[in-house]
């Protein structure tokens, strides 16, 4: 992704060895690289949302593993580093998969090689997701070319989506947002409806700030917007990201999808979620044993912006009396998605469809 005349991912490596994101609690106002050093930053940028987006959480788990370690890591050290990164966010899975890699490959290794394998392992990882995304932009993009197809290629396929699941919530690319930039870079015109995603309006401040930045055409939409538009005609396609996906076919995504996933099945528009494999939880097969986060209350009381004077501010918008309740995803139930976009091709979201893409998990 470019901002500005340089090509960035979400997460790198300095020269330095040092591990640098972008903070995402300072966009759209402001691009900020921030310093990962140690385990303890790893941790809190996941537990604090400098980093989110299921395969981008992946990511700096694992470098965050690679800063927890000291040469001659014990295995005392790696049930430490373990424990400490599975506990910062709940929902996510990719956050326990990632853990569980690193763990699998370094457990066996003389304590000696561990520090140097976790840091191979880690880069590894970073790029397996960037040929991820591509792969998923592939294969969706073709769901946007029938689409511009069938309109006649008279018009842009106008594309509907929730939260953020671009390039900022994965090493590079994105997930429901990748086909849209495989479809600008093949010519076809795209326009994109942005719900804004209360509370922490990821949609506002960070999928506009990423359509913006590559030029693409889009408008911000408020939460309870997209019903609307999509009984008046003005939506071509739903797609959306997830961040567990059980195996038969559910989908856990931030709060406000299912909602979105109910229009479009009344109104006959088609609901795609894009994932990749590593977001599938095989070990779930009813949704009802995902956990789901519960964040604080504070999330929804206050609202911050930048003011008409340029300083940056949060507001509260209800009585100081008011308390709050915060679940941070839902789950979409499989009968009501259209299909999911994996890096091994487009399948119906259930189990039978699932192990056709994944017959190693039969």
């Amino acid at each position: 992704m470019r901002v500005g005349n340089t090509h960035y991912r979400s997460i790198w490596t300095g020269e330095d060895g040092l591990v640098r994101i972008i903070d995402q609690t300072r966009l759209p106002h402001e691009f900020v690289v921030t310093t990962l050093a140690d385990l303890d930053d790893a941790a809190r940028a996941i537990r604090d949302m400098l980093v989110r987006g299921a395969p981008l959480i992946g990511a700096t788990a694992a470098y965050g593993f690679c800063l927890g370690l000291a040469a001659g890591a014990s295995d005392a050290d790696l049930d430490r580093i373990g424990d400490l990164l599975v506990r910062c966010r709940p929902t996510a899975v990719n956050l326990r998969w990632a853990v569980q890699r690193m763990d699998d490959l370094l457990r066996p290794l003389p304590e000696g090689e561990r520090r140097e394998a976790a840091w191979r392992e880690a880069a590894a990882l970073c790029e397996e997701d960037v040929a991820t995304n591509k792969a998923i932009g592939r294969h969706g993009v073709e769901l946007i070319r029938a689409a511009w197809q069938d309109k006649g290629q008279q018009e842009p396929v106008h594309i509907l989506t929730h939260c953020n699941a671009g390039w900022l919530a994965t090493v590079d690319w994105g997930t429901a947002l990748a086909p849209v930039y495989r479809a600008v870079q093949e010519g076809i015109p795209v326009h994109v409806w942005v719900d804004e995603t209360r509370p922490r309006n990821q949609g506002a401040g960070l999928t506009a700030w990423e359509l913006a930045a590559a030029g693409i055409g889009h408008h911000l939409l408020v939460d309870n917007g997209g019903g609307h538009l999509m009984q008046h005609g003005r939506v071509d396609l739903c797609i959306v990201g997830t961040d567990r996906t059980t195996a038969t076919g559910d989908v856990c995504n931030k709060i406000g999808t299912y909602l979105k996933a109910l229009a479009a099945h009344d109104n006959q528009v088609p609901f795609y979620v894009a994932l990749p494999g590593s977001t599938i939880d095989w070990s779930v097969e009813k949704a009802d044993r995902i956990p789901i986060e519960e964040r604080d209350q504070d999330e929804v009381l206050y609202v911050a912006g930048r003011l008409d004077n340029g300083r940056l501010d949060r507001v509260r918008i209800a009585p100081p009396t008011t308390e709050a309740l915060n679940p941070a995803f839902d789950v979409t139930p499989a009968r009501l998605v259209t299909g999911l976009i994996t890096e091994r091709g487009i399948c119906p979201a259930s189990r039978q469809g699932l192990l056709a893409l994944y017959p190693e998990q039969r």
